[in-house]
């Protein structure tokens, strides 16, 4: 069921590097990081920005995604094909965000979920669905409204994806959608049993090689926009902790860049 957007937003899209984006739309990635919190609830469109991701950015975060899914069980994990650039790919409904340790503390979600929780505010993601032919348009920094004409294309061409394991993220109070937000769990961040995720040495190596792989984007766009999903990926204290003796070799960003940034051109 869609929830009403907040704010002045109708038909809000978020711009984001590849290979985030496909990974969000095919719902891969099921929770999307940033150093803000989430403006809004609902269907959030997802483009595509044009710079084309290298090989070995690829490789990171398929990576990462690959050994986050193993901890559930999940061995045969079918990534995109491609990631195509400046495009209009579908979308994804927001139901809430939280902060990073409430993520991880969160002992409901499978631990896979958790885990993908390395930036500050993580906003959760559900119900993917991606266009059958997707739309060539310009993306824009920040969260910008559809232009009403590519929107009423693009709705009749979505279509639902099967995710490889979806999960629900359940409201606090279910008559408010933005009841889901950060503080509404941080008790669990204190209290909680699982609030320490257990990392092998291979989840450590990968999620330090998803964090180098998104330094590009940090040192390319110095005016970082907000539209995360290729800069640095800022991790919380704890795990933070267990990276620390793997990382101090690589190359330091700036707390405040993100992932994904995206600057268009």
């Amino acid at each position: 069921m869609r929830r009403n957007n907040g704010g002045n937003y109708t038909n809000p899209c978020l711009t984001m590097h590849q290979p985030w984006a496909s990974l969000l739309v095919y719902g891969i990635k099921r929770v999307e990081g940033r150093s803000w919190p989430a403006p809004l609830r609902g269907r959030v469109w997802i483009h595509a920005a044009s710079k084309v991701p290298e090989p070995e950015t690829i490789k990171a975060i398929e990576d990462f995604y690959r050994e986050i899914y193993a901890v559930n069980g999940i061995e045969d994990l079918k990534f995109p094909d491609n990631y195509p650039t400046s495009l209009l790919l579908g979308c994804v409904e927001v139901v809430g965000c939280i902060s990073c340790e409430e993520l991880q503390s969160w002992e409901e979600l499978p631990e896979g979920v958790r885990l993908e929780g390395q930036t500050d505010f993580c906003w959760l993601c559900e119900q993917p669905q991606k266009l059958l032919i997707p739309f060539e348009m310009r993306g824009q920094q920040g969260v910008y409204n559809l232009e009403k004409k590519i929107y009423e294309a693009a709705v009749r061409g979505l279509r639902p994806v099967e995710a490889p394991y979806p999960v629900k993220f359940p409201l606090v109070d279910p008559q408010d959608p933005y009841s889901l937000k950060p503080g509404s769990l941080a008790c669990l961040s204190k209290n909680s049993k699982a609030s320490e995720l257990g990392m092998s040495s291979n989840l450590s190596n990968v999620i330090a090689g998803a964090r180098v792989a998104a330094t590009q984007f940090s040192r390319e766009n110095k005016g970082d926009s907000g539209v995360e999903s290729g800069a640095e990926i800022p991790v919380s204290s704890r795990t933070r902790n267990q990276l620390k003796g793997k990382t101090q070799n690589e190359e330091k960003v700036p707390r405040d860049a993100e992932p994904n940034s995206v600057t268009e051109d």
